[in-house]
């Protein structure tokens, strides 16, 4: 059985592993341990790069076109009105009898709205395209990258390396988890220094490369680099490999309820479909399940719509504020839906017994509504043949600034070499050398951590400024 005392659990890592705990002369003041933890990851350096990450639209000209950022600060926001609505009206039930001397008024909502924020903190340039980029890089050289290998290493050393799950699997959740807990230092081995409470929620998949499968998790959550940290941080809240915290599948739900939702207002504001289009999408799915969400949703927007078709608008004027009024519509069905099945299936949780794979929206009553809208999401934005060749160029812009990177990272005497290597962050490059087993493994880590922390235009500017240098050098 979980328990909330631990979960909330407000104690950070460098206090236990220095054991003593250190204070900015007057930076407390009356925050909570976890409100600071949002703090310090709004402050922090990789939170400001998601602005020019892409979200759907890579490198869109619009203001108006969500980024990165603009999608984890609507998360965010999402995640901590949950929490609100939980400690509030549903604290008793869903947090027990000592609700009030855990201060679930004050903690929850605010490790919600953080890890709404940090959740997509370690994806690439180019969004999930990004990932398979990566992944697809690893698996192409994978024969070079063990020859390279073999060269550098005793040959009377047993079993030859080989490349790791880790990178021809790559993803964003477990980079999020390393980059808060490895690679954004000043000097310390310790990264942002979040609470435990906050880290054990953040990890959506609590398990390595080797056990996400055997745990009936889709991805992995924590590279092998960070399992001694990933293993602290679940002794500390009373989690295990394989558990999630409570709080994780409420994250998980805000992040599907942004994207379905929004992604659709953003494809229409692109022109790639109309509100009209979408009306009628949603009128043909409802057609077939005669949904009450998916039919509530539809008739207030429709009136809405109504109403603004008397009004001296145009065109372009009508589609924005219709569609404004249906991701008010949508996203309030959608929260509370998910309000009511968390409140449902919270005591299951706490005693670990929910099934692999149990998702808050797919089971709640506003499931077909999400399930629409992503495909939607997926026909009209997602397979437009304008988004399909921005993803390609951003693959191809991936793939040799991969090139080049494992140029510099595995071969430091050209002088070629010696410019890019140096055009790696320090952190990184410090966290590297700080290794006592510079191998093939952490060379890799090197490449994912450089790449992965690069905004879409500073990964164009890198490799345009670059190129030319590498084939100068190549030739």
């Amino acid at each position: 059985m979980l328990s909330w005392s631990k979960l909330l659990n407000e104690s950070r890592r460098k206090d236990k592993h220095e054991k003593k705990i250190v204070e900015l002369e007057g930076t407390k003041g009356t925050r909570t341990e976890i409100e600071r933890d949002f703090d310090r990851i709004l402050f922090s350096t990789p939170t400001r790069r998601l602005a020019d990450k892409t979200q759907v639209f890579p490198m869109d000209p619009s203001d108006s076109i969500r980024t990165r950022l603009t999608h984890s600060l609507e998360v965010s926001n999402i995640a901590r009105g949950i929490g609100t609505a939980l400690s509030f009206e549903y604290a008793e039930k869903v947090f027990g009898e000592n609700h009030e001397e855990l201060n679930v008024k004050r903690k929850v909502p605010a490790l919600l709205a953080a890890i709404g924020l940090v959740h997509d903190l370690g994806n690439p340039p180019f969004g999930h395209q990004g990932e398979l980029a990566m992944s697809g890089w690893f698996k192409q050289h994978q024969k070079s990258l063990i020859e390279w290998s073999e060269k550098k290493r005793d040959a009377t050393i047993g079993i030859p390396e080989m490349v790791h799950e880790d990178f021809l699997g790559f993803d964003g959740n477990p980079q999020t988890f390393r980059l808060l807990t490895r690679l954004q230092i000043l000097n310390d081995d310790f990264g942002l220094n979040l609470t435990y409470g906050t880290l054990a929620a953040l990890v959506k998949y609590p398990c390595m490369a080797d056990s996400y499968k055997r745990y009936g998790y889709k991805k992995f959550g924590v590279f092998e680099s960070e399992r001694d940290v990933a293993n602290d941080v679940w002794e500390e809240t009373g989690l295990r490999e394989g558990v999630r915290h409570p709080l994780t599948y409420i994250m998980e739900a805000c992040d599907d309820i942004a994207y379905a939702v929004i992604d659709a207002e953003d494809t229409v504001k692109k022109g790639y479909a109309s509100f009209y289009d979408l009306m009628e999408y949603l009128k043909h799915r409802q057609e077939g399940v005669n949904d009450a969400i998916l039919g509530e949703v539809i008739r207030k927007a429709e009136k809405k719509n109504k109403e603004y078709r008397k009004e001296d608008l145009s065109s372009s004027e009508l589609s924005e504020i219709s569609m404004q009024m249906f991701r008010v519509y949508a996203i309030y069905h959608l929260v509370e839906e998910v309000t009511k099945e968390f409140v449902k299936v919270s005591d299951s949780i706490m005693r670990m017994d929910v099934e692999p794979g149990y998702e808050l929206v797919k089971c709640s009553g506003a499931s077909v509504l999400c399930k629409a809208l992503k495909d939607f999401d997926f026909k009209y934005a997602f397979r437009n043949k304008g988004v399909l060749k921005l993803e390609l160029v951003g693959n191809n812009y991936i793939d040799s600034a991969m090139d080049m990177l494992w140029s510099a990272i595995s071969d430091q005497d050209s002088p070629f070499s010696r410019y890019a290597y140096h055009k790696i962050s320090e952190n990184y490059r410090r966290v590297f050398k700080s290794s006592t087993k510079q191998d093939l493994y952490r060379s890799c880590q090197l490449l994912c951590d450089s790449l992965s922390g690069m905004t879409d235009s500073y990964l164009v500017d890198f490799h345009d400024e670059l190129r030319p240098l590498f084939d100068g050098f190549s030739h």
